[in-house]
């Protein structure tokens, strides 16, 4: 059977030589495998670096997008794949050579529309930071019950994963991803799927390993847009979002009102002092509980990354929310947008 990977990205230099490198030692035949990487007009050594690795491999090409956005790479990628099954990967990632096969005989075992697998978050170097922003995103306490993120013991039946595994007839029949989802593309189209009756897989024995952001800032500017993207996403899709995505925007509603009230009324104020003690103490617990092995610098990174990671997905959800109600959407450009996640 037939694969086609499509692989979105821009600007990934440091990172796309590791990744091809682990998709070429898969166990999935060659002869019945392409990867099409769709590159979104990099300023870097990415083109270069996968024309080398086509030259060599003549199942990879090379495919430009003047669009420069993660939806429009993966339709891209869509129209030009000529594989029966659709597998989405990332330019931060490595992939097992048993990445593509398990997902494939899940695919068809199932019956699920779309299956992925848990992804294993690395650190992007070895600074106390870089390492507190790995742990925040594979931590409960950092993204709630994402089970994608922080494992599960046994398959399940999930709202969204990520990646994906599709047979192509599903968008056929679906449609492709939606264009103006700069972010949260693949989680509009897996609500699009239980929409219309399909059923999203969470594999456990698929594992993936994703190089995550390698500071605060950059984390945070990420699931900003994440956040930001959330509400459009829920609207089109005629469904209310999970509850840890609600979570944090009414944590940053929270602070503001409570900032707000706290000089005008006392109880305002004894609400608010009580809020942030809270969350404090609950940061700095699951902060040690993580690092208390690694040192007191990762134990204080980590709880500071908590909150900023927690602020920024919310504040960016808030304002998305206010965005989509007034009919106004941000990032016309996409180059402020970066492909990978």
């Amino acid at each position: 059977m037939n694969v086609s990977i499509i692989l979105p990205c821009r600007n990934e230099a440091t990172f796309i030589a590791v990744c091809l490198d682990s998709i070429v030692a898969t166990a999935w035949p060659h002869d019945q495998l392409e990867l099409l990487v769709v590159d979104g007009r990099s300023s870097d050594e990415t083109p270069r670096i996968v024309a080398e690795y086509a030259a060599r491999h003549p199942w990879i090409r090379l495919v430009d997008n003047p669009r420069r956005t993660v939806p429009e790479a993966l339709n891209m990628g869509l129209r030009a794949a000529t594989g029966q099954v659709l597998v989405r990967m990332d330019a931060h990632g490595i992939y097992p050579p048993e990445y593509v096969p398990r997902l494939v005989k899940a695919l068809h075992e199932s019956g699920a529309d779309n299956v992925g697998g848990v992804v294993v978050t690395m650190p992007a170097s070895r600074t106390p930071m870089a390492e507190a922003v790995a742990i925040a995103l594979a931590h409960p306490f950092g993204v709630g019950n994402s089970y994608f993120r922080i494992g599960t013991s046994q398959p399940r039946w999930v709202d969204t994963v990520p990646y994906g595994c599709w047979r192509r007839e599903v968008f056929d029949r679906l449609g492709p991803f939606d264009p103006e989802l700069v972010r949260d593309q693949d989680e509009e189209f897996n609500y699009r799927i239980i929409g219309h009756g399909g059923r999203v897989l969470l594999v456990p024995s698929v594992v993936s390993y994703y190089y995550a952001r390698e500071s605060p800032r950059k984390a945070a500017r990420m699931l900003y847009q994440y956040g930001y993207f959330k509400p459009l996403v829920a609207q089109k899709a005629r469904r209310i979002a999970t509850l840890r995505q609600l979570v944090p925007p009414l944590f940053v509603l929270a602070l503001v009102f409570g900032a707000a009230l706290a000089p005008l009324w006392a109880t305002a104020a004894m609400a608010w002092g009580a809020l942030l003690t809270t969350y404090a103490a609950a940061s700095l617990a699951c902060a040690w509980s993580a690092t208390r092995n690694h040192g007191w610098r990762r134990f204080l990174a980590l709880a500071a990354v908590f909150p900023m990671l927690h602020v920024a997905y919310g504040a960016g959800y808030l304002r998305g929310l206010w965005h989509t109600l007034v009919g106004r959407r941000l990032w016309a450009d996409p180059a402020v947008v970066p492909l990978t996640r």
